[in-house]
């Protein structure tokens, strides 16, 4: 079984990143061949700083190493490392519909945000179908908000079997459905384009300032709380926490007593806690900066030698070689 996932370096990793794409793929490097690429081309529709983009796309690697990726079960690699992925969106292009690129609901939701649209951004599912088409994968661990996107991903690779004869592989997405939307600081699902993250690595002092900065109902400490369960702060800690704690926290909020503020305290100090370990993998990481580019060069390689197979393929059949 092949797997292959991807996470854009287009900002400071955050919980929702961790939970919702990075200790899925972590799990399932146990579990089949696992490809794994920071997508940097994809971070070109919303991040126009060059030097930043170099950074971001270092901190990925280095994050992605220190919550527990293992370079011996998982490819790791840079998405502008191997070109292939640009040429087969090409192709896809050529076959995709303009109907399917405009009932997508993350290019909508961008623009309801006040996003400026751009060609990039309204064709981000082709690349993203090329990035999954181009290792023959067949898991493709996602969010709930990007489900769509492979569905896009199948109907391409159905269009051009159809067309030009059997070429891909046809793809199925994996959802975990309990942490398929993080929330974030205002209760939107966290993401760096909406400015509402908790960071992984970020100094105590902000990480604390994040939290206690989650937006809450005026509900006052001694008033129960029947809905707790729908909380932005209690599902973070369900995250975090160990189910005792979680549960213990969600029956006093819920009968009256706790404080949304003691909550917010309860969350940082078990947020700080769980990380604990992966900044210290991540400090040793910083330390010998030889070794993540070793990692990045040789996982480059090993997707190539894919997707140089898969590319040709799709060259042969539409009659470009």
């Amino acid at each position: 079984m092949r797997i292959l996932s991807g996470i854009q370096p287009s900002g400071v990793l955050h919980a929702g990143n961790y939970y919702g794409m990075m200790k899925p793929s972590i799990e399932l490097q146990e579990q089949g061949e696992a490809y794994y690429f920071i997508a940097d081309y994809h971070s070109m529709t919303s991040l126009t700083d060059a030097k930043l983009r170099r950074e971001y796309t270092r901190r990925v690697a280095i994050d992605f190493l220190a919550c527990g990726l293992d370079p011996q079960r998982a490819v790791l690699f840079k998405q502008s490392d191997v070109p292939e992925h640009v040429e087969l969106s090409w192709m896809l292009s050529s076959v995709c519909p303009m109907g399917l690129l405009e009932r997508c609901h993350s290019y909508k939701d961008k623009l309801a945000k006040g996003i400026s649209p751009n060609h990039g951004l309204f064709a981000y599912p082709v690349l993203m179908a090329a990035d999954i088409l181009i290792y023959d994968a067949e898991i493709v661990p996602v969010g709930q908000d990007q489900k769509q996107h492979v569905e896009v991903t199948r109907d391409l690779a159905n269009k051009f079997n159809d067309l030009y004869g059997e070429t891909f592989v046809v793809p199925e997405p994996r959802i975990r459905r309990d942490v398929a939307k993080v929330p974030g600081t205002d209760g939107e699902k966290m993401s760096k384009s909406y400015g509402n993250t908790i960071d992984i690595f970020g100094d105590e002092k902000a990480i604390r300032k994040s939290i206690m900065s989650i937006v809450m109902d005026s509900r006052t400490r001694e008033e129960p709380k029947p809905d707790a369960e729908q909380n932005n702060a209690i599902q973070l800690l369900k995250l975090v926490a160990d189910e005792t704690v979680y549960r213990e926290t969600l029956e006093a909020l819920a009968a009256g007593g706790l404080g949304y503020g003691d909550l917010k305290k309860t969350l940082f100090e078990h947020y700080w806690q769980r990380f604990a370990p992966a900044r210290k993998r991540r400090e040793e990481l910083l330390a010998n900066p030889d070794y993540v580019d070793q990692v990045l060069r040789e996982g480059a390689e090993k997707a190539r030698s894919i997707a140089s197979v898969v590319n040709r393929r799709a060259r042969r059949v539409c009659g470009l070689e």
